[in-house]
């Protein structure tokens, strides 16, 4: 488990912005059970969520005429319960952090992993979204 000091602030980054936590397994639960829209961020420290992952999402939420009922974000390596949660629900996929997840009426649409967003840019990242808003999101 990462130390909270390291943790905190770039938790902040995305709860400063209209995200809301996800700490337990039943709080995925629950907000994956509610219909509408859920950009569910799984947030980390590597260098990719920093430069790129981050950005990005916070970008394409700000930009998009579209925009996900709820922006939800979860701490790979903090909140433990709550990501091992997350990751059953985007099964069969492979555990990827950081990784962005787009899902209707609690099925997943639109995923974004840990290799997409290496080597790309925050802008390719937001475009990316913006295109799954647009499609999924009223």
């Amino acid at each position: 488990m990462y130390p909270a000091e390291i943790v905190m602030p770039m938790k902040a980054e995305m709860t400063d912005e209209g995200f809301q936590e996800l700490l337990t397994a039943t709080d995925v639960d629950s907000a994956l059970q509610q219909q509408g829209t859920s950009l569910v961020f799984i947030n980390s420290v590597c260098g990719c969520a920093a430069g790129s992952a981050r950005p990005g999402v916070l970008m394409a939420v700000k930009n998009s005429a579209k925009r996900p009922d709820q922006l939800l974000t979860s701490f790979a390596g903090f909140d433990g319960d709550a990501v091992r949660k997350i990751r059953e629900h985007l099964l069969p996929y492979p555990p990827s952090s950081p990784a962005i997840a787009l899902f209707k009426d609690g099925q997943l649409v639109h995923l974004i992993e840990r290799h997409n967003i290496e080597g790309r840019s925050a802008q390719m990242i937001a475009q990316n979204l913006i295109g799954a808003f647009d499609t999924y999101c009223n």
